[in-house]
């Protein structure tokens, strides 16, 4: 009777760990860098790492929903360099309103071309995301001319575009607002609305989806409309915070968006996934990249680091996909 007492407690907590891994990560992480230096939780340094991350977590909401879905998308650094010229080359040409409705336009275009492809042709998400990457790089130096594009400086600190990224309120800078806002708008839709029960089930088994009436197709080209809207917002952020933009200002972002939706917990193999979760993963990459620069190691490390989290992250969600897979079986 105590050995079966025990195997259960043992049993709750795995499932508890499992649950919230993430979480005691998060608080894990913080700890270990807060003794390691005393200038980490300082307040100042939270809310900078948490204000640098914003972009990158805003980005990480949209593609968070193309992974659910069973998809990627390689394309949001790009689209982001594309975004943020063509926002920031607009402003003095057309004024900030229209500057950020155009942006937002082309934006989708791009983001429906990914959702058709994938969506509506069934071609390979990696493949056509991929391609994307570098065809939208070219878009961006061929609409630049392959310059780097400024706001007039003589508006800089007039223009109300200016606070979409340098603005605060309550003394929050406003990028953080944004983020947070965001995110609570797209969990509650992803969670409790029958759009994202759809998103979650054609993610899951398409094939169960589709003989359950769910229009899969609608639903993977929505998905990507989605992460290009998120693209678009943070392209608005970064334009305005910076003032200018060269023309890879979003190389390498979408391995740094990727890691923190993986690192959140949402499955490569779609069908599960959480928008709180991936947020704990923005802020987690965040803190351990400014930790270790607080702690004297080169910038370098990061990535390295980066790499880690992607494989053992990949490598527990297969590992827990298996273990429900083979165990009706054992």
């Amino acid at each position: 009777m105590t050995g079966f007492v025990e195997r259960i407690r043992e049993g709750d907590l795995k499932g508890l760990i499992a649950r919230n891994g993430i979480f005691i990560a998060f608080v894990g992480f913080m700890i270990a860098f807060g003794i390691g230096s005393d200038k980490f939780l300082n307040f100042d340094n939270l809310e900078s790492v948490v204000r640098s991350s914003a972009m990158i977590g805003v980005m990480a909401l949209g593609v968070t929903v193309v992974v659910i879905s069973g998809n990627l998308d390689l394309s949001v650094g790009s689209m982001l360099s594309f975004g943020t010229v063509m926002v920031v080359d607009l402003h003095d040409k057309i004024g900030p309103g229209p500057a950020i409705l155009v942006m937002m336009a082309c934006v989708l275009l791009l983001g429906a071309v990914n959702g058709f492809l994938v969506g509506f042709v069934r071609l390979n998400s990696l493949i056509v995301t991929l391609g994307m990457l570098s065809a939208i790089q070219g878009l961006t130096l061929i609409y630049s001319g392959g310059k780097n594009v400024d706001v007039d400086p003589s508006t800089q600190d007039t223009t109300w575009f200016r606070v979409f990224g340098r603005g605060e309120v309550a003394g929050v800078d406003m990028p953080i607002i944004i983020f947070f806002v965001l995110a609570c708008v797209v969990g509650c839709i992803v969670a409790y609305t029958p759009y994202g029960r759809r998103i979650y089930a054609v993610g899951g088994n398409p094939t169960a989806a589709v003989f359950s009436g769910i229009r899969r197709r609608r639903v993977v080209f929505s998905t990507y409309l989605v992460s290009a809207f998120c693209v678009g917002i943070a392209s608005t952020i970064l334009g305005s915070r910076v003032m200018g933009s060269q023309n890879n200002v979003g190389q390498g972002y979408e391995l740094l968006v990727l890691a923190s939706v993986i690192l959140g917990g949402t499955s490569l193999l779609g069908g599960s996934g959480s928008i709180l979760k991936t947020v704990i993963g923005v802020l987690i990459l965040g803190f351990i990249q400014n930790g270790l620069l607080l702690l004297g190691y080169p910038y370098f490390a990061q990535w390295i680091v980066t790499w880690i989290v992607i494989i053992l992250a990949v490598w527990l969600d297969v590992a827990a996909k298996r273990g429900r897979l083979l165990s009706p079986i054992a």
